[in-house]
């Protein structure tokens, strides 16, 4: 037999609601207790941790902060400079070199770490030979841990040039160094910074070449992985955890560019005198119209206002406050006559106004204001004048930027608020492979194990994170719930008051009525049969219809009237708390 098509599915979507409303709560039962159980696991199960192996990889200059490491590190004691200001900053700060406190990895395995907040830090080591990349690629790569977070300081590394004065006792911020790298933040500032210094081939003099638009520094207490790569190809690349986030040219990327301008304004160029250089000009040939009147006040007296008829003009706009009470410890003879504060007068503001009535104010029709030329276009405008070109005589093209400087030695000159920043696994080189290989047999076995590690240390959901009531349940959060409970209030709720369950639970009561269409339409189809209901069947279903949709209706309106009504109970309250205030604290006269 026939059914209408509508009805039918109305019928489908109705039963496959219940049913699957039903099959999610064993479902969810048995999926809550599965997930509690393997989180329980999870989280009282201590994480394996492997020990510190050091690694085999060859390097012009590799960094494991083994045991010997002090014997290629060392403390700057020189004074910060700074033409800024006159006073001397000493590198106070103290490193040491242990394993970390917060997520540790790997057993054993250690890093240099900056001991002392709010200090100048700086250390430096030698490369046993100097690093030459020219025609070669660079890789300089670090790990970063920021055990305590960073919201103000630095956590770059410098590679230093080498020359004869290059001595780590006087490693400073004023040392000459090739390529500044690494991350930096403070308050909205947050970058990692990759600046080269460029010597000017026909002066001699360096230059610091800043990156454009540097990635932003990956804040976390979990080990970031910092890699810079400069190919003999003039490009560049910054990855962080292994993922490029940067890339370009040195020639292209950096301000001040790399090579100046061919031509530049010739500074002894002057404008002419009698350069014209105004667009546009008031119209000499404009005159004012005879019947401007410049002298038209903006406002005047409305002559066609009213008064009022409850306009109350022997009534004063302020009254002294009924309620006042001379203080105790007023004294006539010294302070004067007492005289209460003035309150606005209740009468007035029951009327349009009180005292002196007096006609508005309007605006003047006739008002037009000073009169002035209107512009034209000047005919003698020449255009806006520009210095003529002339060749630059400082102009060079270096096509080679990434041949840089020799470098002789590494070091970290930094300023920062937090302390217990740590680095690790230091790499200068020229084999993206082998950079790629350490990262293999450091970074990505410390990140897992810090992830789980810091998961496990997340608080769990507290008894305040879990809704009290199915009223504070969200539809999005999750549907199948939220139609659960609701259904189980009403029922609840409809066992002691039918109407206040569709009062309180429209939504379950509205659905329970198209439901009941459905289910009656669906029974007055089956008994007179054919795949068209009868207009009887069809006016009966619309009523049940039509009965639901009210019954959903009142029930909101009647919660929309209760909220009106106690908002409406809170404004009269909170008019007389106004109205207090007011007489006890108005100004005196």
């Amino acid at each position: 037999m026939r059914f209408n098509g509508v009805l039918t599915s109305a019928l489908v979507t109705s039963a496959a609601l219940l049913g699957s409303v039903r099959a999610d709560v064993d479902i969810d039962d048995g999926a809550e207790a599965s997930s509690a159980t393997l989180s329980e696991s999870s989280t009282s199960l201590p994480v394996e941790k492997p020990t510190f192996t050091p690694s085999k990889i060859q390097a012009p200059f590799f960094e494991q902060f083994t045991d010997d490491w002090d014997s290629r590190w060392q403390p700057s004691h020189a004074k910060k400079q700074d033409s800024k200001t006159d006073e001397d900053w000493a590198y106070v700060g103290t490193w040491s070199v242990e394993e970390p406190h917060v997520l540790k990895a790997i057993d054993g395995d250690k890093g240099l770490v900056v001991k002392n907040p709010a200090a100048h830090h700086a250390i430096s080591a030698k490369f046993d030979k100097k690093i030459d990349n020219k025609g070669k690629t660079l890789v300089a790569q670090y790990e970063v841990k920021l055990q305590n977070g960073l919201e103000c300081g630095g956590a770059y590394l410098k590679l230093l040039r080498d020359n004869k004065k290059l001595h780590a006792e006087e490693f400073s911020n004023a040392s000459p160094y090739v390529i500044m790298f690494g991350p930096d933040k403070c308050g909205a500032t947050n970058k990692v910074h990759f600046i080269f210094q460029h010597k000017n081939p026909k002066t001699g003099e360096y230059e610091e070449k800043h990156l454009k638009s540097p990635p932003m520094a990956r804040i976390t207490k979990l080990t970031s992985l910092y890699t810079l790569i400069v190919n003999p190809d003039q490009t560049y690349e910054i990855r962080i955890d292994g993922e490029k986030l940067k890339s370009g040219s040195l020639l292209e990327d950096f301000t001040p560019s790399v090579n100046p301008e061919k031509e530049i304004d010739d500074p002894n160029d002057k404008k002419p005198e009698d350069w014209v250089d105004e667009a546009r000009i008031p119209d000499p040939d404009a005159t004012k119209p005879d019947d401007w009147d410049e002298d038209a006040p903006y406002e005047i007296v409305d002559t066609e206002a009213t008064k009022p008829d409850d306009w109350l003009e022997d009534e004063p706009a302020m009254i002294p406050d009924p309620e006042a009470e001379k203080p105790e410890d007023w004294d006539d003879e010294e302070d004067g006559d007492w005289i209460p504060p003035s309150v606005p007068n209740p009468k007035c503001e029951e009327a349009s106004g009180c005292g002196k009535w007096e006609p508005p104010m309007k605006k003047n029709p006739e008002y037009k204001g000073k009169w002035s030329a209107p512009y034209i276009d000047n005919p003698a405008y020449q255009g806006v004048w520009k210095p003529k070109k002339i060749a630059n005589p400082d102009y060079f093209e270096d096509k080679t930027p990434a041949n840089f400087e020799p470098m002789g030695a590494i070091g970290f000159e930094i300023w920062t608020m937090q302390n217990d920043i740590l680095f690790d696994n230091i790499y200068i080189g020229h084999s993206i492979e082998d950079a790629e290989k350490l990262k293999s047999e450091t970074y990505d076995i410390k990140n897992p194990i810090e992830k789980a590690e810091d998961e496990a240390q997340k608080p769990k959901p507290s008894d305040d994170d879990v809704p009290k009531s199915p009223l504070d349940l969200n539809f999005m959060d999750d549907p199948v719930l939220y139609v659960r409970e609701k259904v189980q209030l009403f029922i609840e709720i409809g066992k002691k008051d039918p109407v206040e369950a569709i009062r309180f639970v429209p939504e379950v009561a509205g659905g329970l009525g198209v439901l009941a269409v459905t289910l009656l339409a669906v029974i007055l189809g089956t008994a007179f049969g054919g795949s068209k209901a009868s207009p009887q069947v069809q006016k009966a279903a619309d009523n049940v219809k039509k009965a639901a949709v009210d019954a959903k209706d009142q029930a909101i309106n009647a919660k929309d009237q209760a909220v009106d009504a106690a908002a409406s109970g809170a404004d009269k309250v909170q008019s007389e708390i106004n109205k207090r205030t007011t007489r006890s604290s108005g100004p005196a006269e």
